[in-house]
């Protein structure tokens, strides 16, 4: 990756092999640290991630080592309007119009490292446009 960007958002499968320790994504988050990106997560995502064979204290280190951005009403009602925009809807894309949401805030240049799905990123795409980069796993 040789485009500097500012800020990286992980959705929920990206945080999930960060605590698996992954070590393709591990390489990757490294890079980015190198580069100085700034890890984002939405609070949701925190919960998406969260399962019975969770590490706590992975993820407690993982949450250490990003910056979590709350999930208030106002950015529920700009999450809706992405779906709305966008066109899909329902519970399977909440989450994801949160995480655009989020990813659409900080200064650019932003990327998203999303693990899409349905593995092409399409929906992301959909709901951030081309103001957000993604970056895949």
């Amino acid at each position: 990756m040789s485009e500097r960007v500012e800020t990286v958002v992980l959705d929920s499968e990206g945080l999930s092999a960060w605590i698996a320790q992954d070590r393709k994504l591990l390489a990757m988050l490294q890079v980015l640290h190198d580069m100085g990106a700034d890890l984002v997560i939405g609070a949701n995502t925190t919960v998406e991630a969260s399962h019975s064979r969770t590490s706590m204290p992975h993820l407690n280190w993982a949450l250490s080592r990003v910056t979590v951005e709350p999930v208030t009403e106002q950015a529920a009602k700009a999450a809706a309007e992405l779906l709305q925009g966008a066109g899909p809807h329902g519970h399977e894309y909440a989450i994801d119009a949160t995480v655009a949401e989020v990813a659409l805030r900080p200064q650019k240049p932003v990327a998203l490292l999303t693990f899409d799905g349905d593995g092409d990123g399409d929906g992301m795409t959909r709901l951030c446009g081309n103001q957000v980069r993604d970056i895949p796993p």
